[in-house]
């Protein structure tokens, strides 16, 4: 986490060793009431646990992908993430722990992880949720066979979208086709 000489916005690296010792830190949201769109990872990175900010990692493709929907003027950096509240736009995660990668994370917490998202999408009501990720959201929510777009479900009372995970990782969706993907979840969103 930013040490006392570093502002929290400032753009840094972390070391080799910030980023192993970011085992279960966690990142905070990104939220506010009444969000035109709130989107929810399956879990912070250790990367992301490091330096405090969400999809933080060099590489990952979310805030190219934002950028490139049309929900973003700009590509922003992780250190910004609090301009996407301005968009009506926030970020949470399934799971709160950071770790290396999502397979690290048993059934349980995704499982878990629904009951808080629950709360959350009450208390702060956003008009669409979009979950980051098809095999987390297939688990957490036991729907095996859900698939990207819109859902037939709310969760909370709000509106529910698939989309892929944008991390480098899934090379299933290019960029292009996810920036198709978020772009039309934005669109539905409004």
């Amino acid at each position: 986490m930013p040490g006392p000489s570093r502002a929290p916005n400032e753009p840094w690296k972390p070391t080799r060793e910030e980023i192993a010792a970011a085992v279960n830190a966690t990142v905070p949201d990104v939220i506010a009431p009444g969000l035109r769109l709130l989107l929810v990872g399956i879990n912070p990175g250790l990367y992301s646990g490091a330096v405090g900010h969400h999809f933080a990692r060099p590489g990952n493709r979310f805030w190219k992908t934002l950028h490139a929907a049309g929900i973003t003027d700009r590509i922003l950096s992780p250190f910004e993430e609090h301009d996407l509240l301005r968009r009506g736009v926030g970020i949470t995660n399934f799971v709160e722990r950071a770790t290396a990668t999502a397979d690290k994370l048993d059934n349980d917490e995704l499982h878990q992880g629904v009951g808080r998202l629950v709360e959350k999408i009450r208390h702060h009501r956003p008009g669409t949720v979009a979950f980051l990720g098809l095999t987390a959201y297939r688990t957490a929510f036991g729907r095996p066979r859900a698939v990207v777009g819109p859902q037939d479900d709310e969760v909370g009372g709000a509106r529910a979208w698939l989309l892929p995970n944008p991390s480098g990782l899934n090379a299933h969706y290019q960029p292009p086709a996810l920036a198709e993907l978020f772009h039309e979840a934005w669109q539905a969103s409004a």
